[in-house]
């Protein structure tokens, strides 16, 4: 993980020199309060803060520079996603990675909230070994995409499809192999499961997985995802996908 100093933040601890440092962004205040003695009852992880709304979620996460932020969809005033928007865009605290949580049935936006740079998300009632398992997948720089869900979000916007949306990004020099990688991807099949289907070694899979987020400017897995819906790929089939 790279070590970024926020102008109002103290540095950022190196991955594995320190515990993985979490903010809690959820407005009803028993949540939040569960959430931190998860977390500081947990090895290797702290909480350094909590948040009531978006706006004060991205206050702190530019004073505290945690390395994970759980936040909530559904917050007064400013909420989850405009709160992920401004953390991701703002270099203060790029380097700053959101776990969304959601209850998904009844959130609507959590498309909007990766397209934002949530960098995964979780349902409220996932499991808490679930839960640090995820805090420290997004904060080793990787995306959180669980096939169960991720397949639940893509058929819950699969109904409801953004017409004449314009692709944000060309698929221009990807080949039809990555082709097949980043469709599969969208449809929530884990890297293992993209070995199994496509008859390839897992080291060929992350291959092809960087290569495609270095040829899409994608940051993570999540961002892949959501190439895929704004190009139409994820609604793509092909004989003997």
């Amino acid at each position: 993980m790279t070590v970024r100093t926020g102008p109002t933040g103290p540095p950022r601890t190196p991955a594995g020199s320190g515990p993985t440092r979490v903010l809690v962004a959820d407005d009803q205040a028993m949540v939040r309060g569960s959430f931190r003695v998860l977390v500081d009852h947990t090895p290797g992880l702290t909480a350094v803060g909590e948040a009531a709304d978006g706006a004060e979620a991205v206050e702190l996460a530019r004073r505290e520079q945690p390395d994970v932020v759980l936040m909530d969809i559904r917050m007064p005033g400013l909420d989850g996603i405009e709160a992920t928007r401004r953390i991701c865009a703002d270099s203060a605290t790029s380097g700053v990675r959101v776990l969304i949580l959601t209850t998904f049935d009844l959130d609507e936006y959590v498309y909007a909230a990766l397209r934002a740079g949530a960098a995964g998300f979780l349902l409220k009632d996932t499991p808490p070994s679930e839960v640090l398992s995820a805090i420290s997948v997004i904060a080793a720089g990787d995306s959180l995409l669980a096939p169960s869900v991720t397949r639940r979000l893509i058929a819950e916007f699969a109904r409801r499809p953004e017409p004449g949306r314009p692709s944000a990004r060309s698929l221009d020099g990807v080949t039809d192999r990555e082709l097949e990688v980043l469709t599969l991807i969208a449809r929530g099949l884990s890297n293992t499961e993209l070995a199994e289907h496509l008859h390839l070694s897992i080291a060929t899979v992350k291959t092809h997985i960087g290569r495609l987020l270095a040829k899409l400017r994608a940051r993570d897995r999540a961002q892949l995802v959501i190439v895929a819906y704004e190009t139409g790929l994820a609604g793509a089939h092909r004989p003997g996908w």
